[in-house]
């Protein structure tokens, strides 16, 4: 007893796709292999403070009402 059959894993599996759906599952994977690198990272100590994706700046564009002054 305590030991994992391949019957076991089916069930787990099985479960995992109920609860999830089969068109979510790839997305849940991506973020936890995201979360593990970003573990990693931290764990090495990288210093690389640069966003992957940086957000556009804020309020950048002139408003027309400024625009005629």
């Amino acid at each position: 007893m305590g030991e994992f059959s391949p019957i076991h894993w089916l069930i787990v599996l099985a479960i995992i796709v109920i609860l999830f759906g089969g068109r979510r599952i790839p997305e849940v994977m991506r973020g936890m292999g995201e979360g593990i690198r970003s573990f990693k990272e931290g764990m090495r100590g990288d210093t690389n403070n640069t966003p992957q994706n940086p957000a556009p700046p804020a309020n950048t564009a002139v408003s027309s009402s400024a625009e005629k002054k």
